[in-house]
């Protein structure tokens, strides 16, 4: 053994895979005075040598299995050449490279306020000391040894294990050359010394398409922006007062090729943007991007939180289609789970052999519906993994903002879990206090960080202040789906009409706490599937009458205070649930009666954003009245929407039952003329075709409150909007 050669333990050590620390080992080392020496494991090899000006300078077998050691000159030998039989080979010495991340990385990730930690760590291509490579790092605390494997070192964990930084649990590793594309994966050694399965980076940027559940090297640089113009605009278009429109998309099963293959982002965006734009719709969201393991989760079980799902194309397909959408004046909303992951070996789930990303304690740890992992709010690393990925999506992707699912199970210690199941925070409640801290913590780099992003709850807890500011004890997101709205109103309209006025609170008791929350309406994808049927199939009475309740119902929820939401389909009125292994039923569309409904929706999308009354004051009280909620006998509903000094009222009028409603008196806060701009019972929606042929005319009588009246005629199942006529006197003002 030369003099200051490794020992016999650190030889067995780095050939057996389990030394914590291999740059100790491996590399050039000095030894003395202009004596450096080389070490070198190349499984395998039976001769090596280091490339030197002068020649190649051969280094002596310290081991069989492939280590090698010798002097060299400097410490500049980056290049190794390898022999075995008749075949050669160069590749380059990882050991020889110095560090790629630094202590401020330590710091931060320690601290949980890293919110660039996708910028540090994962696999990135870099230049490295004037050579190019890809710098690859985790977060593996507890590991005794950490290995970079793909198929460029035939998956051998004994190649390329990882630079360990003191304390932070961070391991890094500059691998010269490699091309983006690779698959690679890590491979952890447990602090007892079992090797666990691969797994993929927690990081990566691109994935395998399942079954495959490898990483990919990918290069994020790779897309050149072209929506500086809606980038600079967005924060406008976001305001509170401002329409909004929501088509929630599944992407893999919107359309499909006739094979069944799957259509690319580039397909999508050719299709899917314009037909949005021409219903009217302000934005799309799509259901999770992010890869997953399983089609059945539809992306809601998340193994690569980084990585768009392979199942599309390449991560810049993505990046074109939001890219496009916002050139044409269309916004993109991403779903982003934070509440849980699933167990898939290759995953997050005991990442290091023991819980790390997950809490401990299997009563906060484990979702008992789901069978998934819940993530660990306390742990500051854990806090800064997801706070970074969030910024992510809506700097990286220029995601216009995150609809953050299932937001009840993350506040709630005992949701979905009995007495016994669950334990209790230090004052015996059930608020998930460290869930709270994250979400307000996520929603404020949000806010900061990507300025005009939107941050959306999914909630169904009675928790307030859900989208209110955490200075006034709110969790900090600009919108809550308003999911009792959704369930009370669905509820109600699957009834008989001759039972409706029995249940006459479950259509207007949403406006006693409209205005607790800024809400955004939601027809969603989970009304539609696991047996609920389609929203036209669960309406009662005939065909004509089902597309009737469901062209009535639709104008309640545009004419009613709150943003909107529609799933994909319910355009048109399917008559199959949405099932993710197929596409839409896109056929329906050369029948009139799907023809009428998809008009009809293109329509109320028109008057919600032409008319500030339907949009501007969603948030606030002034912005509604009601003319009448009281009416349960005959099961109609009347109310004024307002949109501020200088703009028209709209009167929104519903009769949910199959008999006319002629002649009924209303209030209206102005005298004259109103046009009647729409009525779901109109022929060229499919309708009867009864109404108030262009209007009706308010005389200077008061009645509801207000002080004028006038006679209307409520068709069958049906809902009109009323406005007064540009030009026509009136005080706009109750009596």
């Amino acid at each position: 053994m030369l003099s200051g050669g490794a020992s016999e333990g650190a030889v067995a050590a780095i050939v057996e895979a389990r030394h914590g620390d291999p740059f100790s080992v491996l590399g050039p080392h000095a030894v003395a005075q202009g004596v450096t020496l080389l070490r070198a494991f190349i499984p395998g090899a039976e001769m090596l040598a280091a490339e030197d000006p002068s020649g190649p300078i051969p280094l002596a077998m310290r081991h069989p299995a492939g280590f090698f050691e010798g002097a060299v000159p400097g410490p500049g030998h980056r290049w190794l050449r390898a022999r075995r039989g008749g075949e050669s080979w160069r590749e380059p010495d990882p050991y020889a490279f110095g560090e790629t991340l630094g202590p401020l990385d330590d710091h931060l990730l320690l601290e949980g306020t890293h919110v660039a930690l996708a910028e540090r760590l994962g696999a990135h291509p870099c230049l490295h000391q004037g050579v190019a490579g890809w710098r690859f790092a985790l977060w593996a605390p507890h590991a005794q040894r950490v290995s970079v494997v793909g198929g460029f070192n035939a998956w051998d964990g004994r190649r390329h294990p990882m630079r360990r930084r003191v304390d932070s649990g961070l391991w890094e590793l500059f691998i010269p050359g490699l091309a983006a594309g690779e698959p690679y994966k890590y491979e952890l050694r447990t602090g007892s010394g079992i090797i666990l399965p691969l797994k993929a980076d927690p990081y990566g940027f691109a994935a395998e398409l399942r079954p495959g559940t490898a990483s990919l090297l990918h290069d994020l640089s790779g897309h050149a922006w072209g929506d500086a113009d809606w980038m600079e605009t967005r924060a406008g278009r976001h305001a509170r007062g401002q329409p909004m429109s929501v088509y929630e998309v599944h992407a893999p099963s919107w359309k499909r090729h006739w094979d069944d293959r799957f259509w690319n982002w580039d397909e999508l965006a050719a299709d899917l943007i314009p037909y949005a734009l021409d219903l009217g719709f302000t934005h799309v969201e799509l259901m999770p991007v992010m890869e997953h393991p399983l089609d059945m989760s539809w992306g809601y079980q998340t193994i690569g939180l980084h990585a768009p799902t392979a199942r599309l194309g390449p991560p810049e397909g993505l990046k074109r289609f939001i890219d496009a959408a916002h050139q044409a004046g269309l916004g993109v909303l991403l779903d982003w789970v934070p509440a849980h992951f699933p167990k898939d070996a290759h995953g997050l789930a005991m990442f290091v052999g023991e819980p790390l990303y997950e809490h401990p304690d299997p009563r906060r740890g484990a979702h008992p519906d789901w069978g998934t992992a819940i993530y660990d709010y306390g742990r500051k690393e854990v806090l800064a993994f997801l706070v970074a990925n969030a910024l992510f999506w809506l700097r990286e992707y220029h995601a216009d903002g995150l609809r953050v699912d299932a937001v009840s199970s993350m506040i709630r210690l005992d949701y979905s879990r009995a007495a016994g199941e669950w334990a209790p925070n230090e004052f015996g409640g059930n608020e998930n206090f460290d869930a709270v801290a994250f979400l307000r913590r996520v929603n404020e780099v949000a806010r900061a960080e990507a300025p005009g992003a939107l941050m959306v709850a999914e909630d169904a807890t009675d928790r307030p202040g859900i989208s209110r500011p955490p200075e006034q004890g709110g969790l900090g997101f600009h919108m809550k789906w308003n999911m009792g709205w959704m369930n009370d109103t669905l509820r109600y309209m699957a009834l008989d009409p001759l039972a409706r006025a029995h249940h006459h609170s479950l259509m207007n008791f949403s406006i006693v706490y409209a205005w607790n929350e800024d809400f955004l309406l939601p027809l969603s994808h989970d009304e539609v599937v696991h047996g609920k049927g389609t929203l036209l199939g669960r309406l009662p009475g005939d065909d004509w009458q089902r597309f009737a309740n469901l062209r009535a119902y639709y104008a309640f929820m545009w004419g009613h205070p709150g943003k909107k939401l529609l799933f994909m389909g319910q355009e048109f009125a399917p008559w199959r649930e949405w099932a993710e292994t197929r596409e839409l039923d896109w056929w329906l569309l050369d029948h009139p009666p799907h023809q009428g409904m998809q008009a009809l929706v293109r329509e109320l999308n028109r008057l919600h954003r032409d008319e500030p009354a339907l949009h501007a004051l969603d948030h606030a009280p002034g912005g509604f009245a009601w003319i009448d909620a009281d009416d349960a006998q005959h099961s109609t509903f009347s109310w004024l929407r307002f949109g501020g000094p200088g703009t028209a009222p709209i009167a929104v009028l519903s009769n949910f039952t199959p008999v006319p409603r002629e002649g009924r008196l209303i209030g209206l806060p102005q005298a004259g003329w109103w046009d009647e701009v729409l009525n779901t019972d109109a022929v060229q929606w499919g309708g009867s075709g009864m109404g108030n042929p262009g209007g009706v005319l308010a005389v200077a009588q008061a009645s509801h409150g207000f002080v004028a009246q006038a006679r209307v005629t409520l068709p069958p199942l049906a809902t009109i909007y009323l406005k007064p006529r540009t030009g026509e006197a009136g005080d706009d003002a109750k009596g």
